[in-house]
């Protein structure tokens, strides 16, 4: 679980889950595009895809290969994990 926190606490990492959730099946072009294009982040390809790599390793995305393309998917079973642990519920006060 360590490492699905880890992944979250950076803003890229939490923008590129953001733009794969709202449309998944997203190439690297396509994400370093909507990146530069929607929230002015210009990193190289290079830097997007290590993001990426940090992403895949939490578990919380997943990658397809078709032909010389890698097609991105969200993966939202890690975050589901820390809902259960910790649910969001009523508080009783002590």
């Amino acid at each position: 679980m360590a490492d699905v926190f880890r992944a979250l606490d950076d803003e890229t990492r939490r923008l590129v889950l953001d733009q794969l959730a709202s449309r998944d099946g997203q190439t690297l072009f396509e994400i370093c595009s909507i990146l530069a294009a929607r929230h002015d982040v210009s990193l190289s390809r290079q830097a997007i895809s290590q993001h990426l790599g940090v992403l895949e390793e939490a578990g919380l995305i997943r990658t397809e290969r078709r032909g010389r393309s890698k097609y991105h998917y969200f993966t939202p079973a890690p975050l589901a994990e820390i809902a259960r642990r910790w649910p969001i519920g009523q508080r009783t006060e002590p």
